[in-house]
């Protein structure tokens, strides 16, 4: 298992437009990938469960990947949280 954390810099937080690159980015990778924050945990593949989580600007949240392609995954995930979020 692999796994970064990261704080939010955008500054409206994970709404519908970065959630839904999220999502997005996240769909090209067979591991399990999820999102945590303040102890609640979301599908990083599920839109509304990203969502749900309600992240700020300034949040911290961790991700845990988890498969065969956790390596690369976890790699290009920081690096779009970096560009994007």
């Amino acid at each position: 298992m692999k796994s970064f954390e990261y704080v939010i810099k955008e500054e409206v937080g994970i709404h519908a437009r970065p959630a839904s690159l999220l999502v997005k980015a996240a769909t090209a990778y067979n591991s399990r990938i999820t999102i945590e924050k303040a102890g609640k945990k979301a599908d990083v593949k599920s839109l509304l469960t990203v969502m749900a989580l309600g992240v700020k600007y300034g949040d911290k949240v961790t991700f845990f990947i988890e498969g065969g392609d956790e390596a690369l995954a976890a790699k290009e995930l920081e690096t779009f949280c970096k560009k994007t979020l």
